[in-house]
Parts: C-alpha cells; structure tokens; sequence
C-alpha cells in the first residue's frame, strides 16, 4: 500500500511534469513567434492596432509613382472622407501607409513587391497627401507616422495586425502562401506579444538603417500601378 508520503511524492511529480511541459510548450510558441515576427516586423514602424470602417473607429485584433513625394506640398486636399471613396472607388485592393523616409521601410516595400506578384496590394507614403487623409479618415493624426497602417475597403489595421494582414496577402514562391503561417500567429501568438516584438524592431528603424530626405519613389515607373496616385488627394 501507498503511504501519504508517496501519494504525496507522486501528485507533486505529476504537477511538476505538467509544468514542465507548460512551459516547455510556451517558450516553443514564443522563439518561434518572436522570430517570424522580427522578420514580418521589417515593414512596420509602430503603435497601437485598430480596425476602422469608413465612418466608424473599432478596436481590432487585428501612387500612379510620383517621381518624388514631397514632404511640404501646398496644394489643397480633399476631404479625408472624400479621398478614402476615390481609393477604392475602381480598385478595392488593400493599400500599405509606409513611413516613406525610413530607409528599413522602403527595403521592405521592395521585398513585398517582389513577394506580391499578382500585385494585390498597393502603397502609398505616410507624408504623401493620400497617406495624411487615410490616415485622417480613420481617426489619427494626419501627421502620425508611428505606425504601419494597411487600409482595406472594411477597415484598417496598424502594429502586428497589420503585418499580419499584408502577411496574408504574400505568396514569396509559387504554391507556397504564407496566409495560412499568418493565421497561425494571429491565433496562436497573443497579441501583447507580437506587439512587443513589433515595438521594439519598429522602435529602432531609424538606427538600423537610417533615413532620407525624399519620400519613396519609382524612377523606372516598374510598378506604375502599385502605388497610389498623391493626385487624388488634390480638390
């Protein structure tokens, strides 16, 4: 028969085990995640995530190419409302606010051109006009370049979800979709977590790679298509 004492040993080494494996499971869930997000992370820039409709702020989990987008444009814009309609008046696919004078940024913009090959997403800088009246039209500051926004027809999304979001939308090689890898972090990793990991790549993009004058521009006119057109912003 079992005396106290080896009920007792072996109930605390049941509960040890179980920890163990707790744990063990946790730290997996966390280097992996911490990993792909470090990666995922080289669009972003920083904030808090938000999901927005045309008229509503929802808390959420989730140019043709100027030749170059000036910092200081005079000219006079349309209201936010107004220019958020025009974008996705006769193109509904989803548009990346990019910090246009982070150096790490633009890298990034490149790299998700050259993973988005059937071009399903398009751009537009923070600092261009179109960028200030997103931004406007979804309840920020038109000045607020701390975040990575992605903006769809429904709503839009900064910080990881964001990244989470444009994620989705890439496919690096044929037959190889990283939707459903996206997925698995949004379910998987808690978003205080990948938050974090957002923050602190985002918080020091500058120093990685440094930053420029000039917003980002095509000189080709390769991807004419992909960037939104800063005139429909203009009255």
């Amino acid at each position: 028969k079992k005396n106290k004492y080896d009920e007792h040993f072996s109930l605390s080494r049941s509960y040890n085990f179980n920890t163990y494996l707790v744990t063990y499971s946790y730290n997996i869930m966390r280097t992996s995640s911490t990993i792909y997000l470090a990666l995922s992370a080289l669009i972003s820039n920083g904030s808090h995530a938000f999901q927005l409709t045309h008229h509503h702020v929802v808390s959420s989990r989730f140019a043709s190419v100027q030749s170059v987008t000036s910092l200081g444009s005079t000219k006079s814009s349309s209201a936010p409302s107004v220019v958020l309609d025009r974008v996705f008046e006769i193109d509904s696919r989803p548009i990346i606010l990019f910090d246009g004078v982070c150096n790490l940024c633009n890298s990034a913009v490149n790299l998700a051109l050259d993973f988005d090959p059937r071009g399903k997403l398009r751009f537009a800088a923070l600092q261009s006009k179109v960028g200030k009246n997103l931004l406007q039209a979804h309840g920020r500051d038109a000045n607020d370049i701390s975040s990575i926004v992605f903006v769809t027809p429904k709503g839009a999304y900064t910080k990881s979800d964001a990244i989470l979001g444009i994620t989705q939308e890439l496919n690096p090689l044929p037959f190889v979709p990283l939707k459903p890898l996206a997925l698995a972090g949004q379910y998987m990793v808690p978003q205080i977590l990948r938050d974090a990991v957002y923050d602190g790549v985002a918080d020091n993009r500058y120093s990685i790679m440094g930053k420029r004058d000039e917003c980002r521009f095509d000189a080709d006119g390769e991807f004419d298509d992909r960037f939104v057109d800063d005139n429909l912003a203009e009255v």
